[in-house]
């Protein structure tokens, strides 16, 4: 759906909007949301209780702030809306209930959830405690205290029982000072400096950072301010420091760049903005403002929700294949993060600033998470990483990390098989065994570098093969690879460039005719192939003497296009010692002739590569 959003009245209409549909799906006693049924490891209970949760994360801010002045029908459906979860509470933390949530244990999904939960307390003291009887105050906070009891991830999951126990002081319940400190010692063991973090895992810097651990943080820096005023300002301070780096993560129109885990949570990645806001930080609120409301508009334009009005399991449309072993039904609804908005009132700096684009370096250098990040003139944001692995890999981590190059116009791809089409090897570089046809690219490394022009990493993809890939961005949107590899068996390689959409849909600019793509259109040359569409250009060329190929991936591998070709240069190499080099780019603004005209020069020596961009040379010891 088409939205605009200029001030609070419009994202109160657009939050109900989204979750109106889901009313029909609510259990007799509104304990459970019931939407689906893909299944989820940790079950259908805790799914269902999930679901339910997760609306909160918008409904608690709504229900905390002023909104006397909006339209008595939203009122009205605002006030229905508690009513339906203070009753589903109510009857989710009664043993004695048909539809109870059931205990706690150690490692308990439900501990994610009790997050909204308190949360929604915290700042609705009167409505959901004190108005509340003293038994249904005993079953509740019975019930919540679970949570002192129990073991839980050494990771982001802490802030849950950060906030539990924070809310039990707001309440003057009794609370563990034991755990709190604990739980912040934990969050604390994380911390690299300038405001990053890592989410448990040293490898693994991604979202979670933002919109779990500053987003929690900043929070709690809210509400406990008088009680702690030194920790709130240095949670305050770091995610100051934060901000000047993740902005970097989002062009001006508000569109982030697809990376790491947890992607189905779309509008989420935003909610960092809005607790910044929230928290009153010393940022520009225009800014903020800006960086919010396009990212849900752009959300608003994608197909993710069903014909029924259920946001799907997916990215830029319903997708299974991209999914975590933690996606229920009901978990894209962590999206709701987004409307911390919500809980400011009109007046607040955040409403009453005109939204305003941040001044972005044509790229910039992110020694945290080991990425260079690069924004042009037309809202293209390229990421190229390195030293990012996820240990625990809950579905495609290596397609969702270890890329070398991430963007937010064309996404990324998940592999659904080993062959070239189904394994759509986008932005890496994929071996084989010569002739088996059974594809992988890298999962985890032995070492990397990162410097400020280029980046590396040394890993093994498969037995018998030792490779380094150095990745080095020139004048957006080029980049130049340079794999040297060392084989003790014959292996065949695949070099593939950014996926470009077959067909013209609802992402490309309007204004230009619709259909698959032209054969045609496809420029195939010694060195490379270029597929020069009328919505785009992807292409790739090998400065080794690799063969180009058009590879056309399987359907709904991609994340934001269902279907995508590939660009690709291939080679075989029996054992050895070898040197692969390659450009690549792809643009949605510029036709092949514009786009080419600003391709990298590369020369490939004996002892080192040479590359000429916009009259800067780097040169790369081999």
């Amino acid at each position: 759906m088409e939205v605009s959003l200029k001030n609070r009245a419009d994202a109160v209409a657009l939050f109900l909007d989204t979750i109106r549909p889901l009313k029909p799906f609510y259990s007799p006693h509104h304990a459970f949301l019931y939407v689906g049924n893909t299944g989820v490891h940790y079950g259908e209970k805790s799914a269902r209780m999930e679901g339910f949760a997760r609306i909160l994360w918008g409904l608690g801010p709504l229900w905390s702030a002023d909104n006397s002045s909006l339209d008595q029908k939203v009122q009205q459906e605002i006030e229905e809306w508690f009513v339906l979860y203070r009753d589903g509470i109510l009857h989710g933390v009664d043993p004695e209930d048909e539809e109870y949530w059931a205990d706690i244990f150690d490692f308990d999904q439900k501990m994610v959830e009790v997050a909204a939960l308190v949360f929604t307390i915290a700042i609705n003291q009167q409505r959901l405690w004190y108005d509340l009887s003293p038994e249904d105050q005993k079953r509740l906070y019975t019930w919540l205290n679970q949570m002192n009891d129990y073991d839980m991830p050494t990771n982001n999951w802490r802030y849950f029982r950060i906030l539990t126990n924070m809310t039990f002081q707001l309440l003057g319940l009794p609370w563990s000072e034991a755990r709190m400190k604990e739980d912040f010692d934990l969050i604390e063991s994380c911390y690299t400096g300038d405001g990053w973090y890592y989410d448990g895992n040293p490898t693994q810097i991604d979202y979670y950072v933002a919109f779990a651990i500053h987003y929690y943080g900043l929070i709690y820096a809210h509400l406990m301010e008088e009680r702690e005023p030194e920790r709130c300002r240095i949670l305050k301070e770091r995610s100051t420091q934060f901000y000047g780096d993740f902005v970097y993560w989002f062009a001006g129109n508000g569109e982030e760049i697809p990376f790491g885990r947890s992607l189905t949570y779309r509008y989420a990645h935003c909610s960092p903005f809005a607790a910044m806001a929230y928290a009153e930080l010393d940022v520009d609120y225009g800014v903020l403002k800006n960086l919010v409301l396009r990212n849900l508009e752009i959300w608003m334009r994608r197909p993710v929700f069903d014909n029924s009005g259920v946001l799907s399991i997916g990215y830029g449309y319903p997708n299974l294949f991209m999914s975590e072993h933690y996606n229920g039904c009901g978990s894209p609804y962590w999206c709701n993060k987004a409307f911390l908005i919500l809980g400011l009132n009109e007046d607040h700096p955040f409403w009453t600033s005109e939204p305003k684009v941040y001044p972005y370096e044509k790229t910039k250098f992110l020694p945290h998470p080991h990425m260079i990040v690069q924004h042009d003139s037309h809202d293209h944001v390229l990421a190229y990483v390195t030293g990012q692995h996820c240990k625990q890999d809950h579905g495609q981590g290596a397609a969702k990390y270890e890329k070398f190059v991430y963007s937010n116009q064309f996404g990324f791809s998940v592999s659904r098989g080993l062959n070239l089409a189904d394994g759509a090897f986008d932005s890496t570089l994929a071996i084989s065994v010569k002739g088996e046809d059974r594809y992988c690219m890298r999962r985890g490394f032995e070492s990397f570098a990162a410097d400020p022009s280029w980046l590396s990493v040394r890993y093994r993809p498969i037995s018998g093969v030792e490779i380094e890939s150095i990745i080095v961005p020139c004048t957006a949107p080029w980049h130049v690879r340079i794999h040297k590899i060392v084989n003790d068996v014959a292996v065949d390689t695949a070099d593939g460039s950014f996926a470009l959409p077959q067909e013209h849909c609802f992402q490309l600019t309007s204004g230009r005719k619709t259909g698959r793509y032209d054969p045609a259109d496809v420029h195939t040359g010694q060195d490379g192939v270029t597929a020069a569409f009328p919505w785009g250009v992807s292409c790739i060329f090998g400065e080794s003497g690799q063969e180009p190929e058009l590879v056309v991936a399987s359907p709904n591998t991609n994340l934001l296009y269902n279907l995508t070709v590939i660009p690709t240069v291939k080679k075989t190499l029996e054992p050895g010692l070898h040197v692969l080099v390659s450009c690549a780019a792809a643009d949605f603004h510029q036709s092949q002739e514009e786009l080419l005209a600003s391709r990298p020069q590369v020369q490939v020596g004996d002892e080192e590569v040479v590359i000429t961009a916009e009259e800067k040379e780097i040169r790369i010891s081999l």
